[in-house]
C-alpha cells in the first residue's frame, strides 16, 4: 500500500459514481487487540457485500484524510484513511493505519463482490 495521493483517489471516486457497487467498509478501534489490552475501549463496525449508488464523491482533509459517498437515500463516511492499494486498478481499496502500522479503517469499492 502507498500512502495517499488526494487527487489519485478522487480521480478514482469520480470513475465509480452512478454505478451500482459493493462495499466494504471497516473500523475497529482496538476490538481485536483488546484482549491482549485492557486499556483498549472494543468498538469495532463491518459492513462488506452491501450494494450502493453514490451520486457524489469526495475526498479531504491533508492526512489521515476522509471520504464521503452521497447517495440518493444518505451518506457513507469514512475518515482516518492514510494509504491506497495502488496494484488495484478496478477496485478502490483505502486503509487508515495507526503509528504501529495496524489497520483502524477500511473503506472499499468494486463493481464485483469482495
Amino acid at each position: 500500500m502507498q500512502l495517499i495521493n488526494p487527487s489519485d483517489v478522487q480521480h478514482r471516486i469520480e470513475s465509480l459514481k452512478d454505478q451500482e457497487l459493493y462495499i466494504h467498509l471497516e473500523m475497529t478501534t482496538g476490538a481485536y487487540a483488546a484482549h491482549l489490552d485492557s486499556t483498549k475501549h472494543p468498538a469495532a463496525n463491518f459492513i462488506t457485500n452491501a450494494l450502493i449508488r453514490f451520486t457524489h464523491g469526495s475526498i479531504a482533509g491533508n492526512g489521515p484524510y476522509r471520504v464521503g459517498l452521497k447517495m440518493q437515500q444518505g451518506w457513507v463516511y469514512s475518515e482516518g484513511l492514510t494509504h491506497i492499494d495502488q496494484n488495484e486498478t478496478e477496485r478502490l481499496i483505502l486503509a487508515g493505519h495507526d503509528s504501529q502500522g495496524k489497520l483502524i479503517v477500511s473503506l472499499q469499492l468494486s463493481r464485483e463482490p469482495f
